[in-house]
């Protein structure tokens, strides 16, 4: 009897070191994947969901860093991480010419919002964009209202200067005017600061009905979202191999994932069921398709001319085989 017990014992033991060895292993074998982000993709929950899918399927951490665009991408200038998610063409192409990022992939859109109290002192609910801005500063140079802008050199700032400029407005300069308030972060803080003061900002879309859908905030309602030059378009752009020693394999993996068949899915399909509508649409159909009105106004605020072609990554910026790109012809 006493035998026994001594072999179930072992038997137990060598079970218990098998697992611990096996655990070992995997973990060791474990990889991990640096991204600086835009916040209004961390902000909504989808990158959470893409890092559980890659630890599941690849055994591969996504560790993230939530900023605007401009601190991601100086982020990457300081070798901190593997990859950038951003959303402000002028700056990505600065980037890559810095010799910084290399293969930028779109891989998804939406649409940036004008949204205010809801009772809209200001008058813009319906308006275009760049008349909205403009009954705004006069509103807000009556004392009557109030705008919050990021001014964090985020995308969405970015977005938010060149839509000052087309409404005839300096932004250096109007961001010094009393009734405007600055916050320095990311969307969903300045969300609910402006929901706090019952003022206006520029948002994407995404944040705002995350935020809205979760009573995270509750006194804005969406007054201006017509017009293309709101497209909110998402890239991603690897860190060059020949800059810094990163996980250049890893990065290009998560390239093509966002870009493949069931990222575009996972896209698709983030946040229908919560608000009715996808946070986030997939790029690639819209692309392969030329689904019209899209494909133009993606080509037109996204994509970046390259001798007599527009493109998503110009030339003399891929780097190997791993990736291709969408190209066309300008005259299409």
């Amino acid at each position: 009897m006493k035998r026994s017990v001594l072999i179930v014992l072992g038997i137990v033991l060598l079970i218990t070191g098998s697992l611990l060895l096996y655990n070992y292993h995997t973990q060791s074998k474990a990889r991990y994947l640096t991204i600086s982000t835009t916040t209004s993709l961390y902000d909504t929950g989808l990158l959470d969901i893409i890092a559980e899918i890659f630890k599941k399927q690849y055994n591969i951490e996504l560790r993230f860093i939530p900023k605007g665009t401009g601190a991601a991408i100086q982020d990457a200038k300081n070798g901190v991480c593997d990859a950038i998610i951003v959303h402000a063409r002028s700056k990505e192409l600065e980037f890559m010419k810095e010799g910084y990022g290399v293969n930028r992939k779109v891989f998804a859109y939406n649409f940036f919002v004008i949204v205010g109290p809801k009772e809209d002192p200001a008058g813009i609910r319906g308006l275009p964009p760049v008349e909205a801005l403009k009954r705004i500063a006069e509103a807000g140079r009556e004392g009557k209202v109030i705008w919050v802008t990021r001014d964090d050199g985020s995308g969405t700032n970015t977005k938010e200067i060149n839509l000052w400029k087309l409404a005839g407005y300096n932004y250096s300069e109007i961001k010094e005017e009393k009734w405007v308030y600055r916050t320095g972060s990311g969307m969903g803080e300045t969300l609910k600061v402006t929901d706090t003061k019952r003022a206006y900002t520029l948002s994407d879309t995404a944040t705002y009905l995350k935020y809205s859908g979760e009573g995270i905030i509750g006194n804005l309602d969406i007054l201006v979202d017509k017009g293309s030059e709101l497209i909110n378009i998402y890239s991603i752009i690897l860190i060059n191999p020949e800059k810094y020693e990163k996980n250049y394999k890893d990065a290009v993996l998560l390239s093509k994932w966002l870009t493949g068949e069931e990222g575009q899915k996972v896209l698709e399909e983030f946040g229908k069921e919560e608000f009715g509508r996808p946070l986030f649409n997939p790029v690639v159909e819209v692309l392969r398709n030329r689904e019209e009105p899209f494909f133009t106004w993606i080509l037109k605020y996204g994509f970046i001319e390259d001798g007599d072609v527009l493109t998503e990554c110009p030339r003399e910026f891929r780097y190997g085989d791993d990736l291709t790109f969408f190209e066309f012809r300008k005259s299409n």
